[in-house]
């Protein structure tokens, strides 16, 4: 028996490869044995899943950024949990973490250089999964280091209730930027304006969703961060300043399709965009700077995050298939 008090690991594994939308039967629940840590490794109970579109990707055997999941695999996420054994020498037991890819189970192994410490006398730990954890950090390098926003500059961003395009536009106003949010939904478009401070925000169901965009971009837009694609990224376009930056984050509208159709490119030249697409490990020495600065403005209030909790870990594939449909209002957790 492991230093948790139980053998028993219960796990979400991938069943079957998602056609389009994945749907229940694409998972599975199993029990395993709690994992025994190597040296230089720890044993963490998870306290909370970390859902985000990329695992999407993980789970379709097309080539990305990131080796496909096998079937049978846990499913991948991250997870905030406490050290319950520690063979690695930066860690005891009882320390708060954030695994990099703890996966949908209640108990993980893990070693160093995939865990972070979660600070909780400076934030939550729920927190450490969103805000101050790899969405609040994609937020914060995408827009300040492949955006570069200036002052007075209009940056627009797509699913901005979600755990990225919500801290996007918040960082857009600390800096002095027009923010614009776009999100599917009249409670959504509320949430951004009234309790995140965006300056403006477009449901992209409307009718009118080209006009309503137009008119909140009146100097045009020098700044967009892009997470969804598709026919939001293609209004969007049109509006792009000369020396506008696109910084391509994510493609959720696109990620159960066989491919996107696309924006055509000749605007790339007339207009001298810069379009860049960037993944958060290639970047982790920015982690430092990240935690100073978001760690400060989460303290004095300039910037928040919603959590869309769910409890249970039978409740991460309907969570999961929820984020997909773009349901959740912030970061997607699951209590366990």
């Amino acid at each position: 028996m492991s230093s948790a008090g139980t053998t028993v690991n219960r796990q979400i594994v991938l069943a079957a490869r998602p056609q389009g939308l994945p749907a229940p039967d694409d998972f599975r629940l199993v029990e395993g044995r709690v994992p025994e840590p190597r040296p230089g490794q720890v044993l963490i109970r998870h306290t909370h899943l970390g859902l985000a579109p990329a695992a999407r990707l993980r789970m379709s055997e097309t080539q990305s950024y990131a080796q496909p999941m096998a079937l049978g695999d846990v499913v991948y996420g991250q997870a905030a949990g406490e050290v319950i054994e520690s063979r690695h020498d930066g860690f005891r037991p009882g320390d708060s973490v954030v695994s990099i890819n703890g996966s949908w189970q209640e108990y993980s192994v893990c070693g160093g250089a995939a865990l972070t410490p979660a600070d909780l006398a400076l934030a939550p730990a729920t927190l450490w999964l969103g805000l101050l954890g790899t969405s609040g950090m994609t937020a914060y390098v995408g827009l300040l280091d492949i955006g570069r926003p200036q002052a007075g500059e209009t940056v627009v961003i797509s699913a901005a209730s979600g755990a990225v395009g919500s801290a996007v536009g918040q960082i857009a106003r600390i800096k002095g930027c027009r923010a614009v949010g776009i999100v599917g939904g009249a409670a959504k478009c509320a949430y951004v304006v009234d309790e995140l401070g965006f300056d403006a925000c477009i449901d992209y169901r409307a009718a009118d969703f080209a006009q309503q965009l137009a008119a909140a971009c009146p100097k045009g837009v020098d700044v967009y961060f892009e997470n969804v694609g598709g026919v939001v990224r293609d209004t969007v376009w049109p509006l792009l300043n000369q020396n506008g930056r696109v910084v391509l984050c994510g493609l959720i509208s696109e990620y159960n399709d066989a491919q996107g159709a696309g924006p055509g490119w000749f605007p790339l030249l007339t207009k001298r965009l810069m379009v860049q697409g960037f993944i958060l490990s290639d970047r982790l020495e920015r982690r430092a700077d990240f935690v100073r600065d978001m760690g400060a403005w989460y303290q004095a209030g300039r910037i928040r995050m919603r959590e869309d909790l769910s409890h249970g870990l039978e409740q991460a594939v309907p969570a999961f298939i929820g984020m997909l449909q773009g349901r959740n209002f912030g970061k997607t957790l699951v209590k366990l």
